[in-house]
């Protein structure tokens, strides 16, 4: 299927790969700000295992589709032959970066300073699961040649994930609770490293650079999609692409999010050496009314 617009298939390049480098880029400050530290004490370890996983199913689904002539012939069969293919080379590249990168900051977990922070036994549950299930569906589909199905089942783990990323060991909240002072009351299940930040009162170990660049690449991902929905005419690529739109939509809500409690709620203070105060908010171990009694003398 041919763009009906040059201009728009140029502003779907730009608007790609722009959001390519904004969303890579998002990943090294955080690698830096570790290697800077030579700690990864305030960073989720499960946020990182789930994310890993995510990538890794959205690599598989970009990768296959993007590549295989067998597999794209299939999605013609499937939504028609005008229906272009809703994965571009810079989705390729990213998540391809994005596995790379989030490797490499697991990488870091294991040589810098942890604290007591460790991977919980339902993130790695959740995430034997997902393979798991991708073995077995890989087993299922082989035979037939069923690879289209195949990736599906990437899109539809890539959504769990995501789900995982929003509900897994967080509890529910309310947002009067997250943005103190504030008159809102609805309650809603929010990101681990959101309810971390929330627990700490403090967003030291977590870079800001990644949020900015993160949301810049959601924002002109769904750019992306919209042009070719103009051009086609069409919105299946929002939803053949699943994995894509459910990225942006879970990056742009999170990164405003993060923004606000980096820039309004707890704000980063600094000494007369522009040296970071942490100064978290711990809760004891034992509370007072919980002291054993000390024996008089």
């Amino acid at each position: 299927m041919a763009w009906n617009s040059v201009g728009l298939e140029v502003l779907y390049q730009v608007l790609g790969w722009v959001a390519f480098f904004a969303w890579s880029f998002s990943f090294y400050p955080q690698v830096l700000l570790n290697y800077k530290r030579k700690s990864v004490v305030g960073l989720n370890f499960d946020f990182l295992v789930l994310n890993l996983t995510k990538h890794s199913s959205y690599l598989i689904y970009n990768a296959a589709l993007f590549f295989s002539p067998f597999i794209q012939r299939q999605y013609h069969d499937k939504y028609g032959d005008k229906e272009m293919i809703p994965v571009a080379a810079n989705d390729v590249a990213f998540s391809l970066h994005a596995v790379t990168l989030t490797a490499i900051t697991v990488f870091q977990v294991f040589i810098y300073e942890r604290g007591t922070q460790k991977v919980s036994k339902i993130c790695i549950s959740i995430s034997a699961i997902v393979w798991t299930a991708a073995i077995v569906c890989l087993i299922i589909a082989w035979p037939k040649g069923n690879w289209l199905w195949l990736i599906d089942v990437f899109k539809i783990l890539i959504f769990l994930l995501i789900l995982c990323e929003l509900q897994f060991n967080t509890g529910w909240l309310s947002l009067d609770e997250l943005f103190v002072g504030t008159s809102a009351t609805v309650e809603f299940k929010l990101k681990f490293e959101v309810i971390m930040n929330f627990r700490r009162k403090s967003t030291i170990g977590w870079s800001i650079g990644n949020i900015l660049l993160d949301l810049t690449g959601g924002v002109l991902n769904f750019g992306q999609m919209g042009v070719q929905s103009i051009d086609q005419h069409t919105l299946v690529n929002f939803y053949g692409n699943i994995g894509k739109t459910l990225l942006s939509l879970e990056t742009v809500f999170f990164d405003v999010l993060f923004i606000i409690q980096h820039y309004v709620l707890y704000p980063v203070k600094r000494d007369e050496n522009g040296k970071a105060i942490i100064s978290e908010r711990v809760a004891p171990l034992i509370r007072p009314s919980d002291k054993p009694e000390e024996d008089n003398v």
